[in-house]
């Protein structure tokens, strides 16, 4: 299954080359440096302490939902919320990531090595005053910069291509390895955004949907039941694209699971998402309302809390 996932990471890289020059063209042609006007936050927006995303890898929404391989998520998806029209913005992995990040896809690769200058989440919370941290399974060590690193690959580490991180030791102190989370946790230490990203075993990548699925119930489980979590927290369980086949709206459709208590029980929505949606999201229930990129004009996600 591994040689599968290589092979298939090799061509998405080949593809990826080819359609740089488009995307490089498209985003001249549109003019993408002048920001988008703002929509604006709606009165209702709640906010948390803690918002949590975790970040799992190609699989389609019909792979993941109602599969029997993945009984945990799927209890959360029935329980909380779920967007039933929710796409990727491309394949292969890293510009979905970014675009969780900075709002653009920046490029069209895996194999990117460049830095990014552009607004992102990072800058925009300091600006606020808010706190961030990014866990990070099989990463080398803390602060780590490097390129892939056995089940630790870069592409799935948004962070470490942000300008605001390579040159600050600061911020760059807030990559962290995982064990880490399960610490801040238990001793009240979870910033205001955690980014979670399994390794490549367990986040359904070269691993299968059940390792995955027990992946998340071993180590996601307990920030659901925690107290802190459960009196102004926010989960949100997203795959980063779909299968290689699957091509709708870029990057395929995929599950996008929101947990909380005030999440509407039970909810499945049908409005179109994408990525910088849920950017928007996180940072609108932090209390942050400069938003980057594509994430200014996205559609907010407001509809999934109670109260709404």
């Amino acid at each position: 299954m591994k040689r599968i996932a290589r092979t298939y990471h090799a061509y998405k890289i080949a593809i990826g080359a080819f359609a740089t020059c488009s995307l490089a063209a498209i985003q001249l042609a549109c003019g993408s440096s002048s920001k988008p006007q703002s929509t604006p936050v709606p009165a209702s927006q709640p906010t948390f302490a803690h918002v949590v995303l975790v970040v799992e890898e190609n699989h389609s929404y019909g792979d993941v939902i109602n599969n029997s391989s993945m009984p945990y998520l799927n209890s959360l998806a029935s329980q909380y919320g779920l967007a039933t029209q929710y796409f990727a913005n491309l394949h292969p992995s890293l510009p979905n990531y970014l675009m969780l990040t900075t709002g653009q896809m920046e490029t069209t690769v895996d194999s990117f090595t460049g830095t990014i200058n552009d607004d992102n989440i990072v800058r925009e919370f300091l600006n606020a005053g808010k706190s961030w941290k990014a866990y990070l399974e099989s990463i080398p060590s803390p602060g780590y910069l490097g390129t892939d690193s056995g089940l630790y690959v870069q592409r799935h580490d948004p962070f470490a291509y942000l300008s605001d991180v390579q040159n600050s030791s600061t911020q760059a102190a807030n990559l962290l390895p995982f064990p880490q989370f399960a610490i801040d946790l238990a001793n009240s230490a979870l910033p205001q955004y955690a980014f979670i990203a399994p390794n490549l075993d367990d986040d359904a990548h070269d691993g299968s949907l059940s390792q995955a699925d027990s992946w998340l119930q071993t180590n996601i489980a307990p920030l659901i039941a925690n107290p802190a979590f459960q009196s102004s927290g926010l989960l949100i369980i997203v795959f980063d694209e779909g299968d290689q086949s699957d091509i709708n709206h870029g990057g395929g459709q995929v599950a996008c699971v929101l947990i909380g208590t005030k999440v509407k029980p039970g909810y499945k929505s049908t409005t179109f998402y994408q990525h910088q949606s849920v950017l928007r999201l996180i940072m609108a229930t932090s209390g942050v309302d400069n938003f980057p990129g594509a994430a200014a004009s996205a559609p907010d996600m407001t509809e999934f809390f109670t109260g709404q």
